[in-house]
């Protein structure tokens, strides 16, 4: 993984500048209605993020430094209307040009809407609300229960605890890698259903991923399964319809107004 590094010291120099003031102060607030917590100027000049492309090009995988959410917990935002339980998802959905949002144990994948916003536009914004957010003291979460493990239960049968264990252990560790997760969702007829969250969702070899990497090792340890499936949720299939329309429309209406 290509991996580079970037360190706000511009950033928080025009803040700082800007708000001398303030800044004499134990606390003072970057952003509306939120004050740093004892955390000191020199805190934050330190932080240090850091930012790791995935196989998605329209993904991006932000690393703060930081915790983020517990070990093994991630927690998916398909739509802006999904964050109504995280302030961090709420501030980095107000970026424009920002799709999704995914949170790891110690990393955020953000995922762009198209090939046409560019990373280099984006990017310090992303910077500057992850920073702002870390040293504002919110929690990433408020209401919400992140995926954990794959839980097994009592009346699962032998095959879908061996398909829960290989998950856990061999393929959910590789995806988080690559700023994504894999979630059981059930094993019918042979058939392992799976869905795919983070950079992995929209992901142009999710499909390759799906078939040549994972369904391969699940029939190889497993002889009962006969093939994995993709689950696609139906709010995210009306989301994505909604949003391909709507930029049809600005497309078409673009289009007329330049021709008169």
């Amino acid at each position: 993984m290509w991996r580079s590094s970037f360190q706000y010291f511009h950033h928080v120099a025009k803040i700082t500048t800007s708000r001398s003031k303030l800044c004499k102060r134990k606390s003072f607030s970057l952003l509306p209605g939120t004050q740093f917590r004892n955390i000191h100027l020199s805190q934050i000049w330190r932080m240090f993020i850091q930012t790791q492309e995935t196989p998605n090009p329209n993904s991006l995988k932000f690393l703060p430094g930081v915790q983020v959410l517990e070990p093994g917990q991630t927690i998916d935002f398909p739509t802006g209307q999904s964050t109504h339980c995280s302030p961090l998802g709420k501030m980095l959905f107000r970026v424009e040009g920002v799709k999704s949002i995914f949170l790891g144990p110690d990393f955020i994948t953000v995922t762009k809407t198209d090939d046409d916003v560019e990373w280099k536009l984006l990017k310090p914004e992303v910077f500057a609300i992850i920073m702002d957010f870390f040293a504002s003291g919110l929690p990433v979460l408020n209401d919400a229960t992140p995926n954990k493990d794959t839980e097994v239960y009592e009346d699962d049968d032998e095959t879908v605890q061996m398909i829960k264990e290989l998950l856990d252990t061999r393929i959910r560790p590789t995806v988080q890698e690559d700023g994504g997760d894999i979630i059981f969702v059930g094993f019918e007829d042979g058939i392992v259903k799976l869905k795919m969250q983070g950079a992995c969702s929209s992901c142009p070899s999710s499909i390759v991923t799906l078939k040549n990497g994972v369904q391969n090792m699940m029939q190889f340890y497993i002889p009962e399964v006969l093939g994995v499936e993709q689950v696609i949720d139906e709010g995210e299939k009306l989301s994505e319809s909604h949003f391909e329309k709507v930029e049809k429309q600005i497309l078409t209406r673009e289009s007329e107004e330049s021709k008169k």
